[in-house]
């Protein structure tokens, strides 16, 4: 892995449950991230699947100084960013920035494209004089694909994939080094998030950029990510290399998640094993004991009940130095059968094939 530029250990984000309206007592808290650990190479994009409510979007806010942690540590090159505030947080935000998942409501109807994209140098004006603003916003509106002269138009007067373009312009605005995009690409059209995800991996070798990819769709997460982290319930459960996770998975989590990825072969289609997960996601506010998948798991055993599983490469492949040997939060990981293309027939002996 190349160098890393972030480093995320034990990460916790509680929010209070209270009860009463003058004298307010907290009766419990939901647990939204409940230790997450992870790494980002320079360079690298770091992908981050789950289903809603696993706490993805938490951590995103988290990374960018959105919201305070309730414990656990964020270092940005070696520097703990959750202990910074003041001049110090604001320089370290210059180079951490964000995509929001809607580009209908994360742009102000109000202002112009031109103010959309240039409001950071109104706080940062260290990095762009007042006089050079409106080239170099026309300059990033070159960068993403659209018009320069769009800057006196209004949100209004673009389609999805053109106001996710202005917010990705408006987040390379400080030239930062880290971008945590939060599912930019859920609220377009299949046909305009190629076209957007295209343009984040050019301009990722073009500005020298980090990404951490947050999405539901599998698919743009293989496409887009060098490794890829997999979450349940405020917890990273399986964390490797984006051929690891998709083809040698270890943890019945990802696994259930991978089988319900539409197959384009039909043959393959029909061989694959469907997992259905019984039982509905438990409340973050009621999380159960030990390995938290296992109220859901269909490998759960006592063990499960009674000991939380570590993150880390499960015994049976520590030395092996296969796909399979990767991060996996499991007392009983076990690698899933891939689906393979059937083999083709053997030709007549008239030399004419089946049919």
């Amino acid at each position: 892995m190349a160098e890393p530029i972030l480093e995320v250990t034990g990460l916790v984000k509680h929010y209070p449950l209270t009860r009463g309206v003058l004298f307010k007592k907290q009766i419990g808290s939901v647990k939204a991230v409940d230790g997450v650990d992870f790494t980002l190479g320079r360079g690298e994009t770091l992908g981050v699947v789950g289903e809603s409510g696993c706490g993805k979007s938490t951590v995103a806010k988290l990374l960018c100084s959105l919201e305070r942690p309730t414990a656990g540590a964020i270092r940005f090159k070696g520097e703990d960013i959750t202990r910074l505030s003041g001049k110090a947080l604001k320089a370290v935000r210059r180079n951490i920035q964000m995509v929001f998942q809607d580009p209908y409501t994360s742009l102000n109807p109000r202002m112009t494209v031109g103010d959309i994209v240039g409001e950071p140098y109104e706080i940062h004006p260290e990095v762009a004089p007042r006089g050079d603003r409106r080239r170099r916003v026309q300059e990033l509106l070159d960068v993403v694909g659209l018009d320069p002269e769009y800057v006196n138009r209004y949100p209004h007067q673009f389609s999805g994939g053109q106001r996710q373009r202005i917010g990705i312009a408006r987040g390379l605005a400080l030239r930062p080094e880290i971008i945590v995009a939060d599912e930019p690409v859920s609220a377009l059209d299949v046909s305009v998030q190629a076209q957007v995800i295209n343009l984040m991996a050019r301009l990722q070798s073009e500005f020298d950029l980090s990404y951490v990819f947050i999405a539901h769709d599998l698919s743009i997460v293989r496409h887009i990510s060098d490794r890829v982290g997999v979450m349940y319930l405020g917890r990273i459960v399986e964390i490797g290399r984006d051929a690891e996770i998709y083809d040698h998975p270890t943890h019945p989590y990802t696994q259930a998640l991978l089988s319900a990825v539409p197959v384009p072969d039909p043959e393959a289609r029909e061989r694959r094993e469907r997992i259905i997960l019984t039982g509905d996601v438990p409340s973050p506010a009621d999380i159960p004991s030990g390995c938290r998948f296992r109220t859901r798991c269909w490998k759960a055993q006592r063990r499960c009940a009674q000991e939380v599983p570590a993150l880390a490469v499960p015994e049976a492949f520590r030395g092996t130095g296969g796909p399979a040997a990767h991060a996996s939060a499991c007392h009983f990981a076990e690698e899933a059968a891939p689906v393979t293309p059937a083999a083709p027939e053997e030709p007549r002996p008239d030399g004419d094939g089946p049919g």
